[in-house]
């Protein structure tokens, strides 16, 4: 297996969620137990060498690889969620959408003073959702080590919202 096969396994699906979008869909890779495995392999083998107590991991998918990812580091994780979908005591933060705001919650107990995190996600758009993970990781004291995901859409220059932060990212559309 190799990047550029994980890379021809994401499927470009027009006009979705909405007209002139091409949504980049993972689902192949997930389907795929090797591809899913050297996924998982190549980004949990960044942090071999690393102290990582927690990942926090936002909402929705990238549960499905952050799961994977705890469990391979032998760490454990946090859930970042849309307002209103955690059943305990939050903390939260507002931040922009490309067509208005929204709100993200971690619960209070997430991460511990000084814990070193890493935040995982399937998608680095425009940044604004990472921005929020990781004021809001900071907010209840943890230390981010850096932000991981699957997918960079480069185009959307996400990164520029996230200037302290490392940010690594497995494929990158330009």
């Amino acid at each position: 297996m190799s990047i550029e096969a994980i890379q021809a396994a994401i499927r470009d699906v027009p006009n979705f969620p909405k007209e002139g979008i091409v949504f980049k869909d993972i689902s192949p890779i997930i389907q795929s137990p090797e591809l899913f495995r050297e996924v998982i392999d190549i980004i949990g083998g960044r942090y071999s060498a690393a102290h990582i107590d927690s990942l926090v991991i936002i909402d929705a998918r990238g549960f499905i690889f952050g799961s994977a990812l705890a469990y391979k580091m032998g760490c454990g994780m946090s859930l970042i969620r849309k307002r209103g979908k955690l059943p305990w005591i939050t903390e939260s933060v507002a931040y922009e959408l490309e067509y208005g705001t929204a709100e993200m919650e971690i619960h209070v107990d997430a991460v511990h003073s000084g814990d070193t995190v890493l935040i995982v996600d399937d998608l680095l758009a425009t940044g604004g959702t990472a921005r929020a993970a990781i004021d809001l990781v900071r907010k209840i004291g943890g230390k981010v080590v850096a932000a991981e995901f699957v997918i960079e859409l480069k185009f959307l220059q996400g990164r520029r919202r996230l200037p302290d932060c490392e940010v690594n990212a497995l494929i990158s559309f330009d």
